[in-house]
């Protein structure tokens, strides 16, 4: 499988706003393990008993353990969305943390530089991908600071307390405890055949299993950066988002559109107006052929980006068989593109502006800007304002 080599995971590390570029990393998997949940222990301090909650017990469940080969929370936030994305592309689960269908125990042990790991803690039962990273960067520095001060770190279990952003005591462990299993007696060896496709009762085919696996994330960035020419950073936002994916490849079946301006839009604008909304994007109703008509009209210069936008919004409370055309058509929200229409628009904007006009023949081409800001307003931003730059710049000159 692409993405997998020799028992380690390939993936991207990429957080807008925390990384300037995303950088490859890889995490060595210890061990993959079949198990059945157990009752889960609800402690209450105050009225000072627990109960047990059994609804989930005996439900099969497969745990990764993985190499201590990370070196903050934003890797491990990154490796576990890979792993959501994965499992989705298998069919395996959801993946949905806030479900419950996946969910992450976090071991942080700080070390100098050549030492052996030392003391770790262990935070249970993380509920999402950003509180990955905020429970593993609190512990982090909670660590450092204790023994910056001359503490101590205690092997012990924490909590994530994801409202006020730290990670709380729940339990000392008396000594250090490390992965173990047991065999199950009732279950018969696994057998599999690693080098050709043939199937017996006994014996499993990898290759053969592996001819059935869908492209994954990985192969699918690899395609987004060699095949379509995508920065890295927008192939990243795209796999991670699988509507939008669709999306995009819908839109790119036609090698008329250019594959960077459908990610942008998709990402800056359909992805923007979603989130205004707070809607997801699994949950959004516009239909594919309604995001390609909408799309060549932007790319056609019938439509600008601000109209773009609006008719996103506007879909969204409509039916799914209404035609982004017919709509913008009724709402006048065509651009002009008559150069003579534009002409004159320019030529009353100079006329009303004096002053601006002035200025800009003693020098100051920077008031260019304003003339044009005075346009938009004026034509309720109407104009194709490329050949409306143009035109006011022409006209300043005569």
């Amino acid at each position: 499988m692409s993405g997998f080599t020799e028992r380690r995971l390939q993936y991207l590390v990429f957080t807008p706003g925390v990384h300037k570029k995303p950088y490859n990393k890889s995490s060595k998997i210890k061990q993959i393990q079949l198990e059945q949940d157990s009752g889960k222990s609800l402690h209450d301090s105050e009225l000072k008993r627990s109960l047990v909650d059994l609804n989930r017990a005996g439900a099969p469940l497969i745990e990764l353990v993985f190499e201590p080969d990370l070196e903050d929370g934003e890797e491990a936030a990154a490796l576990v969305k890979e792993l959501i994305l994965i499992m989705r592309r298998l069919g395996a689960c959801t993946g949905r943390m806030e479900e419950g269908a996946l969910r992450v125990d976090a071991n942080v042990s700080l070390r100098n530089f050549g030492d052996p790991l030392s003391t770790r803690t262990e935070i249970k039962n993380i509920g999402s991908v950003r509180g990955v990273a905020g429970a593993i960067c609190h512990e982090i520095q909670r660590q450092h600071t204790l023994l910056e001060n001359g503490g101590r770190v205690v092997n012990e279990t924490r909590s994530w307390d994801a409202v006020n952003k730290v990670t709380i005591a729940m339990r000392d462990k008396e000594v250090v405890q490390d992965y173990r299993y047991m065999p199950e007696p009732n279950l018969p060896p696994l057998r599999v055949n690693l080098r050709t496709k043939e199937d017996t009762q006994d014996v499993i085919s990898v290759p053969a299993i592996k001819d059935l696996i869908p492209e994954l994330p990985e192969d699918s960035r690899r395609k987004l950066i060699g095949q379509f020419g995508l920065r890295p950073e927008i192939a990243i936002q795209l796999v991670n988002e699988p509507p939008l994916l669709e999306y995009f490849h819908e839109l790119t079946l036609d090698t008329v559109r250019n594959p960077t301006k459908v990610a942008n839009l998709l990402l800056n604008d359909l992805l923007t107006v979603l989130n205004k909304r707070h809607i997801g994007v699994e949950d959004c109703a516009i239909t594919k052929d309604q995001i390609k008509e909408l799309t060549d009209m932007f790319l056609r210069k019938q439509i600008n980006l601000d109209v773009y936008r609006k008719i996103i919004d506007e879909l969204l409370d409509k039916p799914n068989n209404i035609s982004p055309f017919d709509l913008i058509a009724e709402k006048g929200w065509f651009i002009i593109t008559d150069e003579d229409e534009i002409s004159q628009k320019c030529m009353e904007i100079i006329q009303n502006n004096p002053k601006i006009v002035k200025q800009y023949k003693e020098g100051k081409v920077k008031v260019l800007k304003a003339l044009l800001g005075i346009l938009v307003k004026n034509t309720s931003n109407k104009l194709d304002m490329s050949v409306a730059a143009a035109k006011m710049e022409e006209l300043l000159k005569k």
